[in-house]
């Protein structure tokens, strides 16, 4: 079959047979052609098991890499043999967010934590050099109470703009994300645009966006144009469902399109799955089979 008889014009909906189109696009693609490549979130999938067996559980199901939130409550030493063992990439982990579990999102937009956003970097750096990990995501946070837009916005610039020098010498990357304001509300980053203003005003080559597609479908849909406008400023890209966040094939989101309208574009790099499953991770990874 011709490829351009795969256009789809379509509106981003749920397909009536999600994995008889996911199987056609293979076919139709032919072998010798890539698709995106899938990370397994651990922050997220196989929360049945302990943290250090989720790496384990992913390699099984057929994941060659790995990301997760944080591994800052973990011994370097034992995150990396369990890499190793496990023969995983790591592509991805946050940059310290503040208290997490006190409720903290990240801190880079307050003004009064400019010390502890610079110290983290450190650690993250420490972490990533020993798990290989070749970028890093920065959690512009919660708006600080009694801190104007302004001043958030220029502490955030400025918080960035170190650490993108900063990580720019240790050879990671900085990726920065808009999170929706439904889930977390009092984000500061909440839609694509504002994000890639804020990238612009730092003015790096090494700060780029983290484009995640349950987030973005929230905000603002319009998904397919803005992947493609926005590529060259995308240095990794999330996804799940909407609504639920679960994996894809469960709501509205049309991911068999979508995927192929990344591998169109060239996209070449990794996709998160940080998605809640609907019961096991296992038995909810129907939809990626199709792409091993």
């Amino acid at each position: 079959m011709d490829r351009s008889a795969l256009a789809d014009t379509a509106a981003i909906c749920r397909p009536p047979d999600f994995y008889l189109i996911m199987a056609a696009v293979i076919l139709c693609l032919g072998a010798d052609h890539s698709m995106p490549r899938f990370s397994a979130n651990l922050s997220f999938l196989y929360s049945e098991h302990d943290f250090l067996a989720r790496f384990g559980a992913a390699r099984k199901d057929g994941f060659a890499a790995v990301e997760f939130h944080f591994p800052y409550a973990y011994d370097i030493l034992e995150l990396s043999a369990t890499l190793r063992r496990e023969a995983l990439e790591i592509v991805l982990f946050n940059l310290p967010p503040g208290d997490w579990a006190a409720g903290e999102r990240g801190i880079a937009c307050h003004p009064r934590r400019v010390q502890e956003f610079q110290d983290g970097i450190g650690l993250a750096i420490d972490y990533a050099r020993a798990l290989g990990c070749p970028r890093l995501n920065c959690l512009a946070g919660l708006r600080p109470p009694g801190v104007s837009e302004a001043r958030m916005r220029e502490t955030l610039v400025e918080n960035l703009r170190f650490a993108a020098f900063t990580l720019k010498h240790a050879g990671i990357e900085l990726l920065m994300e808009p999170i929706n304001s439904r889930d977390m509300p009092g984000f500061f980053v909440d839609t694509t645009r504002q994000a890639l203003d804020i990238i612009a005003a730092v003015g790096s080559d090494n700060l780029c966006l983290q484009y995640d597609i349950y987030h973005a479908q929230v905000m603002e849909g319009d998904l397919a144009r803005t992947l493609e406008a926005n590529l060259a400023r995308i240095g990794h890209i999330q996804l799940a469902d909407n609504p639920g966040r679960h994996e894809p094939g469960t709501g509205e989101i049309n991911f068999p399109f979508l995927l192929r309208h990344l591998d169109r574009l060239g996209y070449d790099g990794w996709i998160g799955c940080e998605y809640q499953p609907l019961t096991t991770t296992t038995a909810g990874l129907g939809w990626l089979k199709e792409f091993q």
